[in-house]
């Protein structure tokens, strides 16, 4: 325990688990990415529509549920802190363009799917960087908040492996 009442090495390990689920994400969203791009530009309309599906899928399943669990524990201590407001509204923002480009996804076609499917890619991944390198360290340094506390269970947070047995690391499903 440090001065301000909070245990730094579950605060670390929090850090940890979050980090390697958002690098995991982004990891298997660039191979979706990637595979129906390259449909589409060997203009394999079969293939185009089958990467774009398991992308949508994933979106719905994986991205989408990980964007909403933010927003109630992650995002709440911190938006009521005014050093943190702005911040935490751009990245509201940033879910809701994300959410939009899903359903741009769903009806587009061949280039536009790429498209709608690359512009995912850019904005989570720079989303991530803004939560790992701005809004987590913010969490860390504020004495009144916890790290730990606030993905404390959210598999889609910390991955599952460590929601369930405590583990800082990330078990590949």
């Amino acid at each position: 325990m440090n001065g301000n009442g909070k245990d730094l090495s579950s605060e670390r390990q929090a850090l940890q688990a979050v980090e390697s689920h958002h690098a995991d994400m982004l990891r298997h969203l660039n191979g979706l990415v990637g595979l129906l791009t390259e449909a589409v530009e060997a203009g394999d309309l079969v293939a185009g529509q089958t990467a774009q599906a398991t992308l949508l899928d994933w979106c719905d399943k994986e991205l989408v549920p990980h964007a909403l669990a933010e927003e109630g524990p992650l995002y709440g201590a911190p938006h009521g802190m005014p050093e943190a407001r702005l911040l935490v509204d751009g990245m509201l923002a940033e879910h809701q363009v994300i959410v939009g480009l899903i359903e741009e996804l769903r009806t587009a076609e061949g280039v536009f799917a790429a498209v709608a499917a690359g512009a995912i890619q850019r904005i989570f991944a720079l989303h991530l960087d803004k939560e790992n390198r701005l809004l987590m360290p913010f969490i860390l340094e504020s004495p009144g908040l916890s790290l730990a506390h606030a993905v404390e269970g959210l598999h889609e947070l910390v991955g599952e492996g460590a929601a369930h047995d405590g583990a800082a690391h990330h078990h590949g499903h």
